[in-house]
């Protein structure tokens, strides 16, 4: 008989007798910290995108133009977001994807800076701000995340034997 507590925000399954205890795997663990502990972490660059909802300039990211198999990890909390298997060259000079790898993963939430209305994608474990997703990527979703490189920590993926 599997017991659910809850503790603060976390929610532990344990199940008498048997010694475990453990998140349930369908949820992530939320990660809250301080900006003094988000500076001591990052970059001031990443602490610039992730947590003031920054924008580097266009081509200088290190991921553009990353044409390797992979994982991209938000560089904040190493939450799995995007594969190389959606990303696609949307030439505008930021990491481009048309899904991320779960929807679990992000989330999003309507930005009106700059005199116009965009959605802005977030990080649902740590809540860093990641880019913007656009109406104008290919099928089969038609979306196009404009991710930061900064916000993004890539993961090559091992080549098979």
């Amino acid at each position: 008989m599997r017991r659910w507590f809850l503790i603060g925000l976390l929610v532990l399954c344990c199940s008498p007798g048997r010694g475990e205890c453990a998140p349930p795997a369908s949820q992530s663990e939320k990660i809250m910290k301080t900006d003094e502990e988000w500076r001591k972490q990052l970059t001031p660059e990443q602490f610039r995108i992730l947590r003031q909802k920054g924008t580097e300039r266009a081509f200088s990211g290190a991921y553009w133009n990353t044409k390797e198999k992979g994982i991209y990890r938000c560089t904040a909390c190493g939450n799995e977001l995007f594969g190389s298997d959606a990303k696609f060259d949307s030439g505008t000079g930021w990491p481009s994807f048309w899904k991320p790898v779960s929807p679990e993963k992000i989330q999003t939430h309507e930005d009106r800076s700059w005199f116009v209305t965009r959605t802005e994608v977030l990080c649902a474990r740590c809540g860093g701000h990641q880019g913007h997703v656009f109406e104008d990527g290919p099928a089969p979703t038609g979306l196009r995340y404009c991710i930061n490189s900064g916000a993004l920590r890539f993961e090559k993926k091992e080549e098979q034997r």
